[in-house]
């Protein structure tokens, strides 16, 4: 945070010494992510992808208990080998269960990793630009830049989310 305002001191004082308007702005990065039509389609996706792997889990779910519901319905009538082998067997699902969840989890927060990454940089170019175009002296990120009190009045989120859409629909995101 002092490196922050430190070097908002040092721009402020370099930008006044030259007698330039000293023009501030913020971006709340994650409402941008969120309400660009690239977030959420990214959204959608790992929505998409998570059911599909919960129809899977759910199987090998079903799998289990009807196991388990077996072994307690027949354990008096079966015998001691036949109580091994289900339990071996619920076993195996259990692992192969949560194996499934673990593989599962990991590959849904790579893949929004990977989405959150690539759209992030998107917006960041265009706030490079919109800061170029807007003669900015310097645009902060919102959760980033350690600043307590903002007035909603330097808020460019809204404009940064207008330009990316603008920018994506145009590249065929």
């Amino acid at each position: 945070m002092k490196k922050y305002l430190l070097t908002l001191a040092l721009m402020v004082f370099a930008v006044s010494a030259y007698g330039a308007e000293i023009k501030i702005a913020y971006v709340d990065l994650n409402k941008a992510l969120n309400e660009s039509n690239s977030g959420k389609n990214a959204v959608g996706m790992l929505e998409e992808m998570v059911k599909s792997k919960q129809g899977a889990i759910s199987d090998i779910g079903e799998k289990i208990k009807v196991l388990e519901d077996e072994l307690s319905k027949q354990a008096s009538i079966l015998t001691p080998e036949s109580v091994k082998t289900k339990k071996n067997e619920r076993e195996v699902l259990l692992r192969d269960y949560q194996r499934m969840v673990k593989d599962s989890q990991d590959e849904v927060q790579k893949k929004q990793a990977e989405f959150m990454d690539v759209i992030v940089n998107d917006i960041r170019e265009v706030v490079i630009k919109l800061g170029r175009e807007g003669n900015y002296t310097v645009i902060f990120e919102k959760a980033e830049s350690g600043m307590l009190y903002y007035s909603s009045e330097i808020d460019i989120t809204d404009q940064v989310i207008s330009s990316f859409n603008k920018s994506s629909s145009v590249k065929g995101n």
